[in-house]
């Protein structure tokens, strides 16, 4: 409203809970008896610091004064202050808070804000077909732990939220990652009905100015190519200018969440339990490897879960088909199969048998569902925590077998390595298995605990570190010593045949590069030294243009803390030693590294290996949490 004519001063008045501002220039000053001028750059800035209990129960009384002094008119503001606040655990601390800064933010790093959702992919309801986010219902109390809380607080006159409505909305492209359920006053479980979803974009709160509003939030997608993970959802309060109006918002309070990525564990962390599967029959029985496994976990303390035959349908390589990970709110943490889309006999083993109470399920399938042997999970690894040219990893970076960067030829699919890279805090490395036959990274490295330097080494299988051996060995007169070689299990050569195979030396020059690629690649991208690099003995043979091992592969072996059960590589015996064995040991020991070696028949047969390949190890997460990762 315009000023009165021949006013030249004002002064303001308020009741107790209005607090007036005059924002003025500093040459701009009052007169003694507290009156303003009337001057361009002078603003009135009113704030109320308590909930109306009443519509108009606050006002704001303006005088204008002509140059005499005399009172010319006087304005009143009425005002009605209302609270429309939308909260979640914005710092972090499992606890939702209100009054946040910046809650439309989400930030990463030690001092960084905003809420984190998890997928909610375990399988809490009894007799649940799938997952529990595949159903649009909270069963159980358990059911609502694995979501987070977001808080919708409304105070102030009934009559004000009767005429202004407040709404709680998600947008578009946030809808089919999340559901969201109300759980009014008294209710009960089931909550039945989502408020929010794939199939619906807002929500008109019921009953508003009466206090807090509880809601609890689920993911339903992990973070993907297209989606980092990040969603908002707001709440307004509304003005309709007639009943069937869609609404102008007067005021929005916005809130993001990030959903937590699935989370990888390198073997340095503690191992909890190990799955193998079993097999009683016939020749490929692996009874006798069972029983060695079982004395390594009496050693290491750690659970055995044995999957009999016909849960596996005669599968045996569990490592192959599934990865063992986590997902970690502030106010929850629970494992997460990882399922691969190798598919054989084991492909319904971790929905089946895994998923359950606080044990969640995740998969990707390539479209067509076309896989090679890189998309099994023996292709999958992960490092513990580096440091890189003062870049952290504090939860390492996983390793995934390729072809050279350049090179065509079996790669691990697109859907696999979307999804890794979308979690965005393991920063996927691609290194060099394609010239395996198999092709997988566990053929030729791992990483092993120790308790000096990073806390771990990387150990590289190495055709030059067994030529050393073996030179050494025919030098101190045990070239007749015979080293078993082949897929039969009866072929033998001694030291001497082998060092004189120029066919074979051949080949395991071609391994040795191969293999030397990727050492000067994991130095540079894990910050690695040679101090950090163990070299493994080991020897390879090509099999047309790809390498298979020559003798069980040692590095491809199980890591139970300090306890390792490494492939019995039945090498030449020196001294009623096996040498191969005795160099590693002496590699390993100083390092705080107890070695069992385990005789597996069969898996000497086949030069893989139960060992890493016929088990699967969960593991303790990470005491370092993701969100104070910076990417």
């Amino acid at each position: 409203r315009s000023t009165p004519r021949g006013a030249a001063s004002f002064e303001v008045h308020a009741t107790p809970a209005v607090t007036v501002h005059i924002i003025h220039s500093p040459g701009t000053q009052p007169s003694s008896e507290s009156r303003w001028p009337l001057h361009p750059d002078i603003e009135v800035l009113v704030t109320i610091d308590a909930t109306s209990r009443a519509v108009d129960d606050n006002q704001v009384k303006i005088s204008y004064y002509d140059t005499e002094g005399r009172e010319l008119a006087v304005a009143w503001l009425y005002l009605t202050c209302v609270e429309v606040s939308l909260d979640v655990d914005w710092s972090r601390s499992g606890r939702v808070k209100s009054k946040g800064k910046d809650k439309a933010k989400w930030t990463w790093g030690p001092d960084g804000q905003g809420a984190v959702l998890l997928v909610n992919c375990d399988r809490d309801s009894p007799g649940a077909g799938g997952t529990d986010s595949a159903q649009a219902a909270v069963r159980t109390p358990a059911d609502l732990q694995d979501m987070s809380v977001m808080l919708l607080r409304t105070q102030g006159p009934s009559a004000i939220f009767a005429e202004y409505p407040v709404v709680l909305h998600v947008p578009e492209r946030d809808a089919d990652k999340v559901r969201v359920f109300h759980a009014p006053r008294g209710a009960t479980l089931p909550l039945s009905r989502p408020v929010l979803g794939p199939e619906q974009l807002s929500y008109v709160l019921e009953h508003a100015g009466l206090g807090d509003s509880t809601f609890y939030v689920e993911g339903l997608a992990f973070p993907d190519r297209g989606f980092s993970g990040l969603v908002s959802f707001s709440a307004s309060l509304l003005e309709l200018p007639h009943k069937d109006a869609p609404g102008t918002p007067i005021f929005t309070d916005t809130v993001v969440f990030r959903v937590a990525p699935w989370i990888m564990t390198p073997n340095t962390q503690q191992p909890l339990e190990v799955f193998v599967c079993s097999i009683k029959q016939g020749s490929d029985s692996n009874e006798a490897f069972l029983e060695g496994l079982r004395a390594l976990l009496r050693k290491a303390n750690c659970r055995l879960t044995v999957c009999s035959e016909q849960e596996s349908r005669s599968d045996r390589w569990i490592q192959d088909e599934l990865e063992f990970g986590y997902v970690e709110a502030p106010h929850k943490t629970f494992p997460v199969v990882f399922d691969s889309p190798r598919n054989r006999g084991l492909k319904d083993f971790a929905f089946k048998k895994i998923l359950g109470p606080d044990f969640g399920y995740v998969t990707r399938e390539p479209p067509g569902k076309n896989v090679t042997s890189l998309d099994s999970f023996g292709n999958l690894d992960v490092s513990p925590p580096v440091m890189v040219r003062g870049k952290e990893y504090p939860l390492g970076r996983i390793l995934i077998g390729s072809p050279l960067p350049w090179a065509s030829g079996r790669r691990m699919c697109r859907a696999v390595r979307d999804f890794l890279s979308a979690q965005a805090v393991q920063a996927p490395l691609e290194v060099y298995s394609e010239w395996l036959s198999v092709g997988h990274v566990d053929e030729f490295l791992t990483f092993v605990p120790a308790l000096d330097r990073k806390g771990f080494r990387l150990l590289l299988a190495s055709p030059n570190a067994c030529y050393k051996l073996f030179r050494e060995k025919q030098q101190q007169g045990h070239g007749e010593a015979t080293q078993f070689i082949g897929m039969k299990g009866s072929e033998q050569k001694s030291i001497d045949e082998i060092l004189a195979d120029e066919s074979l030396r051949s080949d395991n020059r071609h391994a040795q590069r191969c293999i030397d690629w990727n050492r000067d690649l994991l130095k540079q991208e894990l910050g690695l030294s040679e101090q950090d690099i163990v070299d493994i003995p080991q020897l390879f043979i090509l099999r047309g243009s790809r390498a298979d091992a020559l003798f069980p592969d040692m590095v491809n072996m199980l890591v139970l803390g300090r306890h390792l059960g490494i492939p019995k590589p039945f090498g030449p015996v020196v001294g009623g030693r096996c040498c191969l064995e005795q160099r590693v040991r002496e590699l390993l020991e100083p390092l705080g590294l107890s070695c069992t070696f385990i005789d597996d028949f069969f898996s000497y047969h086949v030069l893989s290996g139960d060992v890493h390949c016929g088990t699967n190890v969960r593991r303790k997460p990470f005491a370092f949490k993701w969100w104070h990762v910076v990417p």
